[in-house]
């Protein structure tokens, strides 16, 4: 055991320190810092000035959190704050380690219309713009950089920045009546919270670019059909739904948090890193399993059946 350990610790020493640090010790890594003129403080201190709603999290033991945008009286727009307390559990989130899966959800039964268009109108520049842009693009990026196994529970509507929030999880299911639409056309821009490059990812660059340009609304059956939706779950209902979505997460993260967090790192290395790299990150992250707990006992149990 202590030979295995050597040579993990080996390993990880020989590994190029840019790819450890943006992968095994990503936590916290933002694509934006000051020297692309982003100010973090500066924008949080804007963004304070729109209050509204809440971002909630629930913890459950069964390793499945529940995250929830709670905006209802504005169909779970992203007030100011509501922005800055969704980095807030995105950074609880990167601290929970006996955490397995996430599932994403709007209150009252609908996800999100995006965002706050009060606070959209008061951060009117250009400039304004591209802050909150990138402000949004660090929170997406390490939201999506969890070791969580991520779902979208879409009910109701999720619009503008609200069907972005979907991209950003690995999984989406939508309940049938609920519906999908990239709507930033409409209002003259284009997605800005990283939701193009992630939706060119999930259903290709030509439905993409449908979707996009056409403002396409995407119910349940056309969002199964081209591969954006993983499921169309049976129930409308609020409770129901959640239930139904949280039974299908747990056929994914079955099993220590250890392992499933590691299989998730592993195929977050390989959709962002070149093939090389990768492939050293996959073989880092099997150092801290292999003859770890759960390998042993795997092993112990299959040795029982064999004889």
């Amino acid at each position: 055991m202590e030979l295995k350990q050597e040579m993990a610790r080996s390993l990880l020493k020989t590994s190029s320190l840019s790819v450890r640090t943006k992968l095994l010790h990503q936590t916290g890594l933002s694509l934006y810092n000051t020297s692309h003129g982003f100010h973090e403080e500066e924008v949080k201190k804007k963004l304070e000035q729109f209050p509204g709603g809440s971002i909630d999290l629930q913890k459950e033991d069964s390793g499945i959190g529940i995250l929830t945008l709670n905006n209802p009286s504005k169909m779970n727009a992203f007030s100011g704050v509501m922005i800055l307390q969704l980095l807030e559990k995105v950074i609880e989130l990167e601290n929970w380690t006996e955490g397995k899966g996430l599932i994403v959800r709007g209150a009252k039964n609908t996800f999100s219309s995006g965002s706050d268009l009060n606070a959209v109108k008061a951060l009117g520049t250009p400039e304004d713009g591209m802050t909150l842009c990138m402000f949004m693009q660090n929170t997406l990026t390490r939201f999506m950089r969890l070791p969580l196994i991520s779902v979208a529970l879409v009910q109701g509507r999720a619009l503008g920045g609200g069907a972005e929030f979907t991209t950003a999880c690995d999984f989406r299911l939508m309940t049938p009546e609920s519906e999908i639409r990239f709507v930033h056309k409409e209002m003259g821009i284009i997605p800005s919270w990283g939701g193009a490059t992630r939706l060119v990812e999930i259903i290709g660059s030509r439905q993409a670019l449908k979707v996009l340009s056409g403002a396409l609304k995407l119910d349940s059956k056309k969002a199964l059909n081209i591969g954006m939706v993983d499921e169309v779950l049976q129930s409308s209902d609020e409770t129901e739904c959640l239930e139904e979505a949280q039974e299908w997460l747990k056929q994914f993260i079955k099993g220590p948090p250890e392992v499933i967090r590691a299989l998730k790192k592993s195929v977050s290395s390989g959709k962002e890193l070149c093939f090389e790299d990768a492939l050293q990150n996959e073989r880092d992250l099997l150092g801290t399993v292999w003859g770890g707990p759960a390998n042993k006992e795997a092993i112990a149990r299959r040795r029982k059946f064999d004889t």
